[in-house]
């Protein structure tokens, strides 16, 4: 049984993940996204690991959810292949739609920005790294990673991520619910289901901390498994499964996302911003430049932070600037954007939550002292431009590509 270990660039993890597909009684099989497609087609199952691929530039998971080897991945699992995306696994397997599995693997949910708030007060966000504990959903189904477990098992695994927190539309976590794709939610020793932090360690959903697909042979995983024999029953039923040789029936969900409208304008008119651009070079852009040329859009990339500041004291910006919390001038500065100049497009990219920029107001309040500050929020800028396409041309085509934003994590905005 020969298993897969998929790694993108910033990939780690492979050693925990190829010893536990061992002591599951299968053969790991490195493989690289570069190699061979044909070679990767011959294999019984896969794993896609964690880490941070292509160092979660745009955000995490979606340059390598781009990459041509994940399109064989796609035609396995179709096959019936077992397909098992930990950590950066799992938001590679979002951002490509296999998770959860709609028609035409449309983008159905995000894993975006962890948050932890307590008694109303944003007390972390970004990067946690714990012990956890999961249960399986009480209507989960027998999927492929679950047949040695059952709906009174707990077992405690780390976690260790930055974007992990599933967010969908009410109406598909409704249907994820009632088919028990939910696979594993986050609870106490106990096993007791609380949506409060750090029982939830990321703000999830429901509190759920893995999905499949319905045809339950493709698994979205935050924490991780393969880092604790806690977590080898979800390898060893990947064993049992493979050893029947009975694939499963591929099935989609029956919710159906609304088609994404065009961009509306960002209404800038007494606004008071800041533009943060990096003295160096932005290898955010450069990935997102490099991997859209690779998809045959010939474009320029920029980007900057953007920061709105809603306050009625006319010396708010010069008072928050000073503080040095929404810049660093040794690696940053203040820049301004002449789209006429350029024949650029730029698009304001902001999370639909704006939990960073919540705490980045209360430390200005609590910390800095700074008064008359009503409302802080924070976003990216993404500039294109090309020689070689018409800007409505290339608009529409970065557009689709979904590489800026995700929008049930994000909104957008058409900057001008």
């Amino acid at each position: 049984m020969k298993i897969a270990i998929v790694q993108f660039p910033g990939s780690n993890c492979e050693r925990e993940t190829a010893l536990a597909v061992k002591r599951a009684g299968m053969k790991p099989v490195e493989f690289m996204w570069n190699a061979a497609g044909n070679a990767l087609a011959q294999m019984d199952g896969y794993i896609l690991v964690g880490g941070f691929s292509y160092e979660d530039r745009s955000r995490a998971g979606i340059i390598a959810a781009l990459d041509p080897v994940m399109q064989i991945i796609r035609q396995q699992s179709d096959l019936g292949k077992p397909v098992l995306g930990i950590c950066n696994g799992a938001q590679i397997l979002v951002e490509t739609g296999l998770i959860p599995g709609l028609k035409n693997n449309q983008l159905a949910m995000a894993l975006t920005e962890n948050k932890r708030i307590a008694e109303g007060k944003v007390v972390g966000t970004g990067f946690y790294n714990a012990w956890i504990h999961l249960r399986i959903g009480q209507q989960t189904v027998n999927t492929v990673f679950t047949r040695h477990l059952s709906t009174q098992s707990i077992i405690k695994v780390p976690i260790a991520h930055g974007e992990g927190r599933f967010v969908m539309p009410l109406e598909l976590l409704d249907e994820i619910e009632q088919d028990g794709l939910n696979v594993f939610r986050y609870c106490d020793e106990q096993g007791e289901v609380i949506d409060n932090f750090p029982i939830n360690p990321n703000g999830s959903m429901a509190n759920i901390a893995a999905i499949s697909n319905r045809a339950g042979n493709v698994m979205a995983m935050m924490p991780h498994p393969e880092r604790t024999v806690a977590g080898d029953p979800i390898f060893r039923s990947m064993h049992d499964y493979l050893l029947e040789r009975n694939p499963v029936t591929p099935s989609v969900l029956a919710y159906c996302p609304p088609v994404m409208s065009k961009p509306p304008r960002f209404q800038r008119q007494d606004k008071q911003e800041l533009l943060v651009k990096l003295i160096i070079t932005d290898n955010h852009a450069l990935t997102v430049q490099n991997t859209l040329r690779q998809l045959g859009i010939p474009v320029k990339v920029q980007r900057m932070v953007h920061w709105q500041i809603d306050g009625d004291n006319p010396e708010l910006m010069s008072k928050i600037a000073q503080t040095g919390l929404l810049y660093n001038e040794r690696k940053e500065y203040l820049d301004e954007l002449d789209l006429q100049a350029s024949n650029s497009v730029a698009f304001l990219v902001r999370p639909l939550e704006n939990i960073f920029a919540r705490q980045q107001a209360q430390i200005l309040r609590e910390h800095f002292d700074i008064e008359g500050l009503k409302a802080l929020h924070h976003g990216l800028l993404w500039i294109f431009s090309s020689e070689e396409m018409p800007i409505s041309d290339l608009s529409a085509a970065i557009l689709q590509t979904q590489i800026i934003f995700n929008p049930y994590a994000h909104e957008c905005y058409d900057y001008e």
